[in-house]
């Protein structure tokens, strides 16, 4: 039979039941005693008597379904031809776990505490009243009457009526119920990785912290995909472990990074600035960084180039200095050199007699002028020979001393001294030549006008050299048939130096 079937037919059966047993609208549990029993009962059996007909009939009327299929909890029998509750206690190995007693239901099964029930039956519950039944020496029919009602036994274990605790709870010596410490006793269901939390009357099953329940197990939390560390983040089990990249520290939440001032321990030998994450170090003028970016070493700007003063550079400690040769000073601009005038600064060894010359880094002393025979003194730098003495026919009617100086290495071509005549005569012209002094060919006469030429250097000149050179100027007069020359004595003093 369905189950759906079989309940249908009982709820039939407790209808017509209903209707035999309490027609008058009595019922089993107002049942009295006293005078008026006897036509109680006889009013009993007088529907009784009406009523068996009609009721076996209805039961008559439900037929057993024909189909073989039954609901969860019930199997067919074929011998019964219905559907049979199945006792789960008995057939399945480990119904109910722990402390826990497996009590079979009609279609299923319970799961309960061994201390809530026991296995006597106690007919007697309480607010239960006793049914009366007419005893047969009364008088009355035993056929009319409806049998006793047998205590047959359930198949399940009575809970104990004397138990005033629901369920969780236990009854304690005083009366009184005290709960029950499931994850105490152990008695609890909870998995190896799940934790058991007691309540009131029960317990539940959590995950610890850093876990999350996944299919009935607490699986550890992966934290850093969430973005819980401001940057670097390591996962634990249950849990989750922030640092910090190089140049921070960790702040006192565990979470956030904050700058760490490296200044404060003067990692550099000069300077110390402090920037997010890291520093930097620079170094006093004169000093360059090293490799390991932390100290300083001397840098020497002499040897980055040779132009850095014009003389000579002196690397120091975190600067330089140019020194000048003998005869200079170094300029303002700290590089240069200039050339001291010792005629000027009175720094000479000239006699009063004599006449300091300067030149480029020096100086000399010049002797008074002595004009060599036939020559006569007419000035302090000129030698004349008369045109009467007839020792001066075919020699320069005069000669000029003059005095120049000259750098070392001057750039060349150059043009550093310029000649011409002083007295014009009609029909005349003048021819300019080096005469002597001029064996290795550094110099010549170029002629600018028809008076005048510029002598030019034409080769570098390395010194300290003393160069002299006699500048002709020839004179010619076709008309007057005249031939005549001067001369220019010209002393180059040419420094050491190119400066």
């Amino acid at each position: 039979m369905n189950p759906g079937s079989a309940l249908a037919s009982r709820r039939i059966v407790g209808v017509a039941l209903r209707a035999l047993l309490g027609r008058r609208g009595g019922d089993l549990g107002r049942v009295s005693s006293g005078p008026k029993r006897a036509e109680d009962m006889r009013g009993v059996r007088f529907c009784s008597s009406r009523m068996w007909p009609a009721l076996i009939f209805t039961l008559l009327s439900i037929q057993p379904g024909h189909g073989q299929t039954c609901t969860e909890g019930f199997a067919y029998d074929r011998r019964a031809r219905q559907c049979i509750d199945v006792d789960e206690c008995r057939i399945l190995p480990d119904a109910c776990r722990g402390d826990m007693r497996c009590v079979n239901q009609y279609g299923g099964y319970l799961c309960l505490p061994q201390g809530l029930y026991s296995q006597p039956i106690r007919p007697d519950y309480p607010g239960q009243v006793e049914q009366v039944f007419p005893d047969a020496s009364d008088g009355y029919s035993d056929t009319a009457l409806p049998d006793r009602p047998r205590s047959a036994e359930p198949s399940y274990p009575i809970i104990r009526t004397s138990a005033q605790c629901i369920l969780g709870y236990a009854l304690a010596e005083d009366g009184t119920c005290n709960d029950i410490d499931e994850c105490e006793t152990r008695s609890h269901h909870c998995n190896p990785t799940q934790v058991c939390i007691n309540t009131a009357g029960g317990y539940t099953c959590s995950c610890t912290e850093g876990y999350w329940l996944i299919g009935g197990q607490c699986q550890d939390i992966d934290e850093c995909r969430y973005g819980y560390c401001q940057q670097l983040c390591a996962n634990v089990p249950g849990s989750y472990s922030c640092s910090c990249n190089r140049g921070f520290i960790l702040d006192p939440e565990g979470r956030a990074c904050r700058d760490v001032n490296e200044c404060l321990d003067q990692p550099c030998s000069h300077s110390c600035f402090n920037t997010y994450g890291s520093f930097m170090c620079s170094c006093e003028e004169g000093f360059e960084l090293t490799s390991d970016g932390t100290s300083c070493i001397d840098l020497d700007e002499c040897s980055f180039s040779e132009f850095l003063c014009q003389h000579r550079c002196v690397n120091a400690p975190g600067s330089f200095s140019c020194i000048c040769p003998p005869g200079y000073y170094v300029y303002e601009d700290g590089r240069s050199c200039e050339d001291i005038n010792e005629c000027d600064t009175g720094n000479n060894t000239c006699t009063t007699e004599q006449v300091c010359f300067n030149f480029q880094g020096g100086h000399t002393c010049l002797n008074p002028l002595q004009c060599p025979p036939p020559y006569i003194e007419v000035s302090d730098n000129q030698c004349m020979c008369s045109a009467e003495n007839p020792a001066c026919r075919d020699k320069p009617f005069t000669i000029l001393y003059r005095h120049m100086d000259l750098s070392s290495g001057r750039i060349v071509p150059a043009d550093i001294f310029q000649m011409q005549a002083t007295t014009r005569y009609p029909g005349a012209f003048y021819i300019f030549q080096i005469k002597s002094g001029n064996e290795g060919r550094e110099f010549y006469m170029r002629q600018t006008s028809n008076v005048s030429a510029t002598l030019v250097l034409s080769r570098p000149i390395k010194g300290p050299r003393e160069v002299v050179l006699d500048l002709e100027m020839v004179t010619i007069n076709n008309v007057i048939n005249f031939r005549g020359s001067s001369i220019i004595r010209l002393t180059i003093f040419v420094s050491a130096h190119p400066f």
